[in-house]
């Protein structure tokens, strides 16, 4: 989501919501549940007595198929971990900023650990050409706003993952235009 906050006539700062969502709290909760369960029952097959009364390992062979649910319960917990920390690390969060008096636009993004964490593109105001939506309908929708920049190729300004309303899409590209005061393409 991306939430307007206006300083004044002359600086526009919009906040981008990164891996803190209440999807992803969902999602990493949910495959940590279903992998443990998945991994105490396997190793409760290997040791021929259920670790949890109600995750019964009575009929499961270890070889194969405790074998198989140890294997799937370790990936799970490992894919949880990775869920875990992309929302602890609250990667994709950070900002857009338009500012008129410095003539400068700000596209800040919080990455993973490590050398880049810290994503800080900067662009001369005067550059920007044109704020582009993209709209595709159908089975996976595509509903963007971009900017477009001279010299370089098109720069999104929406999060990534649930898509936002037509009328947002529009009362987004409307403001940020009127604010840079340039054409809107795609609509």
């Amino acid at each position: 989501m991306i939430n307007f906050s206006t300083n004044s006539d002359l600086i526009l700062r919009e906040s981008v919501v990164g891996s803190r969502r209440i999807s992803n709290y969902w999602w990493a909760s949910v495959v940590l549940l279903g992998a443990s369960g998945f991994l105490i029952v396997g190793i409760s097959s290997y040791l021929q007595y259920d670790l949890v009364p109600f995750l019964s390992a009575k009929n499961i062979v270890f070889v194969p198929q405790g074998l198989v649910m140890c294997f799937y319960g370790s990936a799970g917990i490992l894919l949880s971990i990775y869920l875990w920390l992309t929302i602890f690390w609250n990667v994709g969060e950070g900002y857009n900023e338009f500012d008129k008096v410095n003539g400068l636009v700000r596209i800040f993004r919080w990455g993973y650990p490590g050398k880049d964490r810290r994503i800080n593109i900067v662009y001369d105001i005067k550059d920007i050409q044109a704020i582009r939506v993209e709209i595709k309908e159908g089975i996976n929708p595509r509903r963007v706003i971009y900017l477009k920049i001279k010299g370089t190729r098109d720069m999104p300004l929406t999060r990534i993952g649930q898509p936002l309303t037509l009328a947002e899409i529009e009362e987004q590209a409307a403001r940020l235009a009127r604010f840079l005061q340039v054409n809107i393409e795609g609509i």
